[in-house]
């Protein structure tokens, strides 16, 4: 019944997502511009493309110009400028730039239909590290059940000559007993009341691989604008160079009225001048937009060539000559731009010839009303904050001290770093990174998985796609453009970034409380598949039958776990999930395999009756399930003492009032003190089968960081070889 609401669920919210991230197109119908849904477009409309756009048909540009980032095609990062009559393919993304263009392949013959899909749908290949560890589990079990199962009925009822009623009935008990039947329904309980959770507190999972690589981040790279600051940009001032202020101003007007790029950085601009007319416009000679590359963009008129952008990218070699200005602005957090006039001409768009300066212009992002609160949370937390920007690092470090996010003085100029050992080396040890690339945020994320870092990603923009498609967790605000917001695997449908503690928070107790629970179904599976194969080794016939397993389970496992896969469970998550579930439940199982076994062997010694030694090991093995589930639910509380007092009474009294379902017997006097004393040796015996897995888990991580590392030389030895 969960699964199945859990399903319509999935459907539902898969539906809004699809609402949600809907394309749009603005094509020319009847000689107008119209907004069209993109399935409504055919070939040979024309359509305009500008920046954020993802396209979305294989096109040719009739007029205009664009940056577009290949990246998801031809696995190149560089932006690449199309002209009139250049192709621009479906599943490309428009950085900067605006023009119109004529669709030549649309709807099954372009890539954008699979492209689309495959951002929008959770992949039944794209599993997270629990789902797929689960499933791997369940497909081994499912691998041994059947032969054991043939074994020991073969066994049974052959070898020891035993009726076929007590041949079916040992049989299917060791089965029940391999059968991990609750985890399943466990693991979708706690992930469908964790979406149902983030769902009220406006957060859709595009992949609910999502919440689980939240939960084990331990760096979160963020940008400036739009997570430590508000989305809305303004400006707060423009001065002048020189004296003729008035000249400049109408220059940079003109500039803005002719400009393609439609950024926040224009809109913000160009509303500061909304009460200002521009006289009659220049004619445009040509246009350079704006690239996040070259952090600056270029228009040539007939009265001459302007620019736009960051004054360490366009001043060049004056840059020394106003960094006083420059410095003064930045170190308060306010983003400095210049308007400059290049003296010579033709202009090439490279920068390389004389650069006059006639505007200083500076803006600024209002710091986010929660975001120091947010990102102390994750200081405390132990998940060390990466601010990932294009702006001066100075600007950027400014800003993140306001958001009092730690180390914010720690910062660099990315443009610095020009090889990837610095890279490597940087991303350790510095917290704020300016003036970055798109590229160089992917290589910041790859350093630091390459680190053994978890990684998160937030954006909003396209120049974030390349780092958030990288990271292990992609996180999209609902103000970003819809090509951020469909790789995304959360998206804050409210663009608040104060979510983020309650996402962790959230797949943290899912994660952590479906480990544990985890573990307490692998320790009944270990045991029931180890004591099956001693059973066929040594050809006795299985003492447990299905109704005592199942008693053992319900109080020792399912109650427990489904109470505990719902408390809250704030730890941050250590290790891989099958590997730590494993290690908690190897000694339980071991354990509970000396126990039975010798329970078995001392009823052969003082001729104990069947049900006599079946009742001892249902009572060895419920002392050992309690021992376990107190051991994972570390440290107690009032709850969490009311839940196992709750399965220690329910198990007595099932066995007490039930004991002819249960095939329960009354037990002599030595039974009796022969389980007490094995009950009493449990707890030591648990103590010494952890340390000896403790300490064969830990040698076998030496031995595979050693192959590692020997891998990872011998292919670096050989790439020096090649290189030569």
């Amino acid at each position: 019944m969960i699964g199945i609401v859990q399903e319509l669920r999935a459907r539902k919210i898969l539906s809004k997502m699809q609402l949600l991230h809907h394309n749009t197109a603005i094509a020319m119908r009847d000689g107008r511009e119209v907004q069209l849904d993109t399935k409504d477009l055919v070939q040979d409309d024309l359509v305009l493309f500008s920046a954020g756009d993802q396209i979305y048909a294989d096109a040719c540009l009739v007029s205009g110009g664009l940056r577009v980032n290949e990246a998801q095609l031809t696995g190149e990062a560089d932006e690449i400028v199309k002209k009139e009559n250049d192709t621009i393919m479906s599943g490309s993304f428009v950085v900067s730039g605006k023009a119109y263009a004529r669709l030549e392949k649309v709807g099954d013959d372009s890539y954008i239909n699979q492209l689309t899909l495959k951002a929008k749908e959770v992949s039944g290949k794209e599993e997270s590290e629990m789902v797929h560890s689960v499933n791997n589990l369940v497909k081994a079990i499912g691998f041994l059940i059947i032969p054991l199962g043939l074994i020991l009925f073969f066994q049974s009822y052959v070898t020891n000559h035993e009726s076929f009623q007590v041949s079916i009935v040992s049989t299917v008990g060791a089965i029940i007993g391999m059968i991990p039947e609750g985890l399943y329904l466990l693991m979708t309980l706690a992930l469908a009341l964790g979406a149902v959770s983030l769902a009220r507190q406006k957060v859709l999972l595009n992949s609910m691989k999502g919440i689980e690589s939240l939960s084990r981040v331990d760096v979160l790279c963020v940008d400036k604008t739009g997570t430590i600051t508000e989305n809305t940009m303004k400006v707060t001032q423009i001065f002048s160079v020189h004296q003729n202020e008035n000249t400049s101003r109408e220059a940079l007007k003109q500039y803005l009225a002719a400009s393609p790029d439609e950024n926040e950085t224009i809109a913000a601009i160009r509303n500061f001048f909304v009460s200002e007319i521009a006289k009659e416009s220049w004619a445009v000679l040509s246009t350079f937009p704006f690239s996040s590359k070259n952090k600056f963009g270029a228009i040539c008129f007939n009265e001459g060539t302007f620019i736009l952008g960051a004054p360490e990218f366009v001043l060049k070699e004056k840059l020394e000559e106003y960094r006083s200005y420059i410095q003064k602005y930045a170190e308060s957090g306010t983003r400095v731009l210049v308007f400059a006039e290049s003296k010579e001409q033709p202009f090439t768009g490279d920068l390389t010839q004389t650069i006059e300066p006639l505007l200083f212009i500076l803006l600024e992002n209002p710091i986010r009303e929660n975001a120091a609160e947010t990102f102390s949370y994750f200081n405390v937390q132990g998940v060390e904050v990466k601010v990932i920007s294009g702006d001066n690092p100075v600007t950027v470090a400014a800003v993140a001290a306001k958001a009092e996010i730690p180390h914010a003085d720690n910062y660099i100029d990315a443009q610095t770093l020009d090889t990837d050992e610095k890279i490597t080396q940087a991303v350790e040890k510095y917290t704020i990174f300016g003036r970055a690339t798109p590229q160089q945020k992917q290589k910041f994320v790859q350093a630091l998985q390459a680190n053994q870092h978890k990684v998160a990603m937030t954006g909003d923009g396209v120049n974030d796609i390349l780092a958030m498609k990288t990271a292990d967790c992609s996180i999209a605000m609902e103000s970003g453009n819809n090509a951020t917001k469909q790789i995304a695997q959360v998206v804050l449908l409210d663009s608040d970034f104060s979510h983020m503690p309650h996402i962790v928070t959230e797949g943290r107790r899912v994660v952590n409380n479906i480990q544990r629970s985890a573990s307490l179904f692998l320790v009944k599976n270990i045991f029931s598949i180890s004591l099956a194969i001693l059973s066929s080794l040594f050809a006795f016939t299985y003492p447990l039958q299905a109704s005592q397993i199942s008693l053992i389970s319900a109080f020792t496992i399912g109650i427990p776990g489904f109470m505990l896969a719902l408390e809250p469970n704030k730890q941050r998550i250590r290790g891989r999930f099958i590997r730590t579930v494993l290690q908690n439940a190897i000694p339980a199982a071991l354990v509970d395999l000396l126990a039975v076994l010798i329970v078995m062997v001392c009823g052969r010694i003082f001729r104990l009756s069947t049900q006599e030694v079946a009742t001892s090991s249902v009572i060895l093995l419920a002392v050992v399930g309690f021992i376990i589930i107190i051991k994972l639910i570390q440290p107690l509380n009032r709850m969490k003492t009311t839940i196992v007092l709750f399965n220690i009474i329910g198990l007595i009294v099932s066995g007490l009032l039930f004991h002819s379902i249960f095939s329960l017997s009354k037990i002599s006097p030595i039974t009796i003190i022969l389980t007490i004393i094995l009950s009493l040796m449990l707890e030591s015996l648990m103590r010494f089968f952890q340390y000896i897995s403790n300490r064969l888990f830990a040698t076998c991580d030496q031995w595979l960081n050693r192959y590692q590392a020997a891998k990872k030389y011998r292919k670096s030895k050989t790439s020096d070889i090649f290189s030569f």
